[in-house]
């Protein structure tokens, strides 16, 4: 069987256990959706990876110089007839990018994956295609392998997913040390992440990077579809909020509902769950970058959306499409897209447009990511 069509038959999968799994979040009660989706089991203590574990490629889905093709590298073509009318774009400077992917681990036998989880690494592979091409401009992209919490630890806020959290975490921190003393030393650097995958960044931010000089390479931080709450998290980052396109050593965010957006589940979660600084976020003010603009908050119209990522019919590939996604950040730091768009099946209940915060704004992303790494090269550098 070709690569092309196993690739196919991990997204039709995985969108079949995404959508199942977040119709039962909608319709059943909070026990049933926790007995399906968290762990029974106790926590399982993980042992440290070895010193030299982010050593070997096979630790990486994508990293420089290792032979293999790069998914991460990979440049989708506008929809035939929908070219938009562009002039030249000069290329970014040389910068390196360090990607931490999302939950890919979605069953319930533990309360971290394994790094030998077959489905949870055919479903992160998938991800690095559709969430980390929008940085493939990049001079080098590290996408560590990590033994992620499982989903069900994201639902719940109890000593066992916390464990699970925190032994995701360290993983990614051994890996970004390694990049840290491999990646050039003479590039910015890009933190970008989805989920789990951003929350992950987040804490990287607040523990080890902040008031560090590795802060001062920062170009950018795109800590995408996980809440940041202005008031309880942002002031401990050490990194101020991209305020507008032209900023560089900022932290852009946002977090995807189409219209009527049914908000409440995931707002429940954020309020009553600590920032870190330690405190509940309560009904604080979420941060919303326009991915469209680059600024925080407004609106902005379809128009200038210059290209969302389509799954064609067959999932075999994907076309941008510009004009049609809006963008609007409400009051509470929602970021709005209008009528639900038809990005395919894998939308979740309340219109909640989560598994597409990237692909929305795929070329947006690829063009605020360039600008963001130039003004940094000016300023810093």
């Amino acid at each position: 069987m070709k690569p092309a069509r196993i690739f196919l038959y991990v997204v039709a999968f995985l969108t079949f256990l995404v959508v199942a799994a977040f119709l039962t979040l909608r319709i059943w009660s909070d026990e049933l959706t926790e007995l399906a989706f968290v762990p029974s089991g106790k926590f399982e203590a993980q042992q440290p990876l070895e010193a030299n574990a982010y050593d070997k490629s096979g630790m990486w889905f994508a990293r420089p110089n290792t032979g293999v093709e790069d998914p991460a590298r990979w440049q989708p073509v506008y929809a035939k007839g929908r070219q938009p009318a562009s002039g030249v774009e000069d290329p970014p400077p040389p910068f390196a990018v360090f990607f931490v992917l999302p939950t890919s681990y979605l069953e319930n036998k533990a309360w971290n994956a394994s790094l030998g989880d077959a489905a949870a690494n055919d479903r992160a592979r998938l991800f690095v295609k559709g969430m980390a091409s929008p940085f493939n401009q990049a001079s080098e992209i590290w996408i560590p392998r990590y033994r992620q919490a499982a989903v069900g630890a994201l639902l719940v806020d109890d000593q066992a997913a916390n464990q699970a959290l925190d032994a995701a975490y360290r993983d990614v921190e051994q890996a970004f040390v390694y990049f840290l003393d491999h990646a050039d030393r003479n590039t910015p650097i890009v933190l970008a992440g989805h989920s789990q995958g951003s929350l992950h960044l987040l804490r990287l931010l607040a523990s080890r990077i902040a008031g560090s000089p590795v802060e001062q390479r920062i170009a950018a931080v795109y800590a995408i579809g996980w809440p940041i709450s202005l008031e309880h998290d942002l002031p401990k980052l050490g990194l101020p909020a991209c305020k507008t396109p032209d900023e560089a050593g900022c932290v852009a965010s946002w977090v995807s509902f189409a219209e009527p957006a049914e908000t409440a589940q995931m707002l429940k979660r954020y309020d009553t769950s600590p920032g870190f600084d330690g405190k509940p976020r309560g009904e604080t003010p979420i941060l919303c970058t326009n991915p469209i603009t680059g600024r925080m908050g407004g609106v902005a119209p379809a128009k200038d959306n210059r290209g969302t990522l389509v799954p064609k019919p067959d999932l075999n590939s994907g076309d941008l499409v510009p004009g049609m996604v809006p963008a609007r950040c409400n009051s509470k730091g929602i970021l709005l897209i209008g009528m639900p768009p038809d990005m395919g099946p894998a939308v979740l209940p309340g219109n909640n447009y989560h598994v597409y915060d990237i692909p929305l704004f795929w070329r947006n992303l690829q063009l605020d990511v360039a600008h963001r790494v130039s003004v940094w090269a000016k300023s810093y550098h």
